[in-house]
């Protein structure tokens, strides 16, 4: 691992507030919806592989905030990073909200949901994933050469597992992809991320 600056930026603090303010958001929204799911447990028939994503969205969340502290490899800020970081941060956030939007009413049951909503969720994450190289490199070429080539493979991958996910109502692929995909990440934060 790089050794930290002494100091750090006051760009990367003002960062750091407004990353903790949407990841805050974001974390809140998923726990308030999961909280009227066991309120109301009758209202809707709960569906697994959708409740595996969106704990896989709160491990995302947790691990983006955690990994995010590298961004004090940053000696110098402008507004486009500050923009970069912060859109990336607000997909995230947006990805919770459509996991566990505020209403399904229009819907059978969060497996309707999830079926039929799933382009935009899987779109996105595609996209999250293919940031998340940008966002690595964005911490110098230092960081991003001691993590490169598994998180090349690992962000290529969901992003293509998504694609497919898109493309496919198929719920064996659904039910690997969310269980591999939350097995693998919690995997690469203790191995990659257990310490800053």
């Amino acid at each position: 691992m790089p050794p930290m600056a002494d100091a750090l930026s006051p760009g990367f603090i003002h960062m750091r507030i407004v990353l903790g303010m949407v990841v805050g958001l974001g974390l809140t929204h998923l726990l308030r919806q999961l909280a009227r799911i066991v309120e109301h447990p009758g209202r809707k028939r709960v569906y697994w592989v959708h409740q595996v994503w969106a704990g896989s969205m709160f491990v995302y969340l947790l691990s983006f905030w955690w990994w995010e502290y590298r961004l004090s490899l940053v000696t110098q800020w402008t507004f486009n990073l500050y923009l970069f970081v912060t859109l990336y941060a607000l997909l995230l956030y947006l990805l919770c909200t459509l996991i566990l939007p505020e209403n399904i009413d229009e819907y059978a049951d969060w497996r309707d949901y999830f079926y039929t909503r799933r382009a935009w969720f899987f779109g996105l994450l595609a996209t999250a994933y293919l940031i998340d190289l940008a966002d690595t490199r964005i911490k110098g070429s230092a960081y991003f050469a001691s993590v490169a080539p598994e998180m090349l493979a690992r962000d290529l991958a969901f992003a293509v597992f998504s694609l497919v996910a898109v493309a496919t109502r198929q719920p064996l692929f659904h039910a690997a992809f969310a269980l591999a995909g939350i097995a693998y990440q919690l995997l690469f934060i203790v191995r990659h991320f257990e310490v800053l």
